[in-house]
């Protein structure tokens, strides 16, 4: 199913992976990142495990992507784009329903900065760009340590916008899983004792688990 949004920064447009409606508990919404789309490896991964299990996988396409252009805008634009699309998510969801946020990069940052506005039951943030490469002291930790709803951080140890060792401690409500290998895109070196696939079902185990915990609170 495809839902189109009209947004203030334009249309955005949901791709919906229905869970079984007798066995849906919870719903995921994912944005991506400013460099891609929604079939990056980990978002289509997510999205082919979690509706088998009771979440419903919400693909959301930012307006600027929708339109075919290349960059993102500011971030004020990305969340204008976002918070009407979950939305309207929202309204299309069976009453009562959990609905996580999440994303992947900076669609990770939209999802922490909106989680209070959206009413996030939780936040996936995968791959959370910590700083600009080479840039740490341009931190952007406190998008992620203000985020109020209980929330899961995925990062690569080899990811040139922070690794997991680069994170300082965070809140009582969130967790880091720290994946020994991955870079921005969760891709491992071929000399590494995991595939790139082991790394992404992790990754997905991690996700199902902690998004049904949440879930059932």
């Amino acid at each position: 199913m495809h839902l189109l949004v009209s947004t203030p920064a334009g249309d955005a447009r949901c791709t919906l992976l229905s869970a079984p409606a007798e066995r849906t508990r919870a719903a995921l919404a994912l944005g991506h990142g400013a460099g891609g789309g929604i079939e990056a490896p980990d978002l289509a991964a997510l999205a082919a495990a979690l509706p088998p299990l009771g979440i419903t996988v919400a693909l959301v396409e930012q307006p600027w992507r929708l339109a075919g252009r290349k960059l993102a805008p500011a971030p004020k634009t990305l969340d204008a784009g976002w918070l009407p699309t979950v939305a309207a998510l929202r309204a299309e969801l069976p009453a009562g329903l959990p609905l996580l946020v999440g994303g992947r990069s900076a669609g990770a940052r939209v999802a922490c900065r909106t989680a209070a506005a959206t009413g996030a039951a939780g936040v996936l943030a995968l791959a959370f760009p910590l700083h600009p490469p080479g840039r740490p002291e341009r931190s952007r930790a406190a998008e992620l340590l203000g985020c109020p709803a209980p929330t899961l951080v995925v990062q690569g140890a080899a990811d040139p916008f922070g690794g997991g060792d680069a994170f300082p401690p965070l809140g009582a409500h969130q967790r880091l899983l720290a994946l020994p290998y991955g870079n921005h895109s969760f891709a491992v070196p071929k000399s590494a004792p995991i595939s790139g696939e082991d790394l992404l079902r992790q990754i997905t185990d991690a996700v199902a688990e902690w998004a049904l915990d949440v879930a059932a609170t």
